[in-house]
């Protein structure tokens, strides 16, 4: 299956990372209320989706009800941070967006996931799947004592170097499948029942 991302070529000093970053999601933002690709229908299939139990799973569901209708985390600042990203074998992760006001505070809190996924649906709609929870390695590493794993609810967070998929700096991530059922587990970072076939057709 063909990757729907692409990694930098050169690594860019940090500061020219985050920056860059900040500003494609703007600008993501920006062309997308314009174009009124922002705005997708609301698709009521999460609704109904029995996902893998869990605490923290009940809490993320808990917190991001509202979310099914996409439209409402449009309303509360989410923007899109990347697009469909497929597996390298099977499944996908989804269309991710993000807060950016979430992205630099150095700390992962269960209720305030920084990022929504969806996955796209036939006719532009997105379906709620799940959150992913993100801290960047060196703002972890500022405000934590030394030896501190980043977790989120006793759940540790996965490394993630650089170069990767949102062109950041090393980062701290964890996937929480909290729409959908993943057969791979809760907190695996690809979900096989997870597609971005309708995406690519359209």
């Amino acid at each position: 299956m063909t990757k729907s991302f692409c990694y930098a070529r050169r690594p860019l000093p940090r500061l020219r990372l985050v920056v860059g970053a900040a500003l494609s999601i703007a600008l993501m933002s920006a062309a997308n209320a314009a174009d009124g690709v922002a705005a997708p229908v609301h698709d009521h299939g999460s609704a109904t989706a029995k996902p893998n139990a869990s605490p923290l799973v009940d809490k993320v569901r808990r917190v991001t009800a509202r979310y099914v209708d996409i439209n409402a985390a449009l309303r509360d600042g989410f923007v899109q941070a990347t697009p469909c990203v497929s597996g390298p074998n099977d499944g996908a992760m989804g269309v991710h967006f993000i807060k950016p006001e979430r992205l630099h505070d150095g700390e992962l809190r269960g209720d305030e996931p920084e990022m929504l996924i969806y996955e796209p649906r036939p006719g532009g709609a997105f379906r709620l799947v799940g959150v992913e929870y993100l801290v960047l390695a060196s703002e972890w590493a500022a405000k934590h004592a030394p030896g501190v794993a980043p977790s989120v609810d006793g759940h540790l967070a996965n490394f993630l170097g650089e170069p990767n998929r949102y062109a950041l700096p090393a980062l701290f991530e964890l996937h929480v499948w909290a729409w959908a059922d993943n057969p791979n587990g809760a907190f695996s970072d690809w979900n096989s029942r997870v597609s971005c076939e309708p995406q690519a057709a359209s």
